[in-house]
């Protein structure tokens, strides 16, 4: 294998997708970068649940969140960090060595190659052929996109209520009723709104 081998490998926002490889007659994985791959000695499923404990939660607790949100039990998409979209699909059920974990952001789009196989192409244009129906690629888009959707849509909704909380309700005044709106609705500065 040419790819570089590390001990600690951290997903981060340039992972595409980590897949399983055999190396040296164990599961090992390859993690495919925006720019770089490099090869791990622990199976994808670990790095995925290191990559929730790095951004401060456990992998189960990820798991019974995703849970609640979207109403799913197998092969549930876990987001290992919402504020720089760090989503993670599962190609299959994590616990068999054969699943790969693909990033959410950076899938532009995909198409069927046979009826095992689906191309990904990649916001960076590079491709990869994995072996899964498109229909599998496709469902697990969609609730990846439903996970992504439900966890903003709380964020949004509690930074509302946060910012009520502080500032109160305002009050909206006219700003027709100032001399200063006749002044600037007339001037001829065209730097002025």
């Amino acid at each position: 294998m040419k790819h570089p081998q590390i001990e600690e490998y951290e997903i981060n926002t340039c992972t595409m997708f980590v897949e399983p490889v055999i190396y040296g007659g164990k599961i090992y994985s390859r993690a495919v970068e925006l720019e770089d791959e490099y090869l791990s000695p622990f199976k994808p499923l670990d790095i995925i649940k290191k990559g929730c404990v790095y951004f401060g939660v456990d992998y189960e607790s990820r798991k019974r969140g995703t849970r609640q949100l979207i109403g799913y039990s197998r092969k549930i998409p876990i987001v290992i960090e919402p504020t720089n979209h760090i989503y993670f699909f599962p190609t299959a059920s994590p616990l068999i060595p054969e699943c790969i974990w693909i990033s959410l952001e950076h899938v532009e789009c995909y198409r069927r190659v046979s009826s095992q196989k689906t191309m990904v192409i990649f916001r960076n244009k590079q491709s990869h052929i994995f072996p899964v129906p498109v229909s599998k690629i496709e469902g697990q888009m969609l609730r990846t996109s439903l996970l992504k959707t439900k966890l903003l849509q709380r964020i949004e909704s509690n930074g509302r209520k946060l910012f009520y909380m502080a500032h109160g309700p305002q009050s909206l005044n006219a700003f027709e009723k100032s001399r200063e709106y006749s002044a600037d609705f007339q001037s001829n500065d065209p730097n002025k709104c």
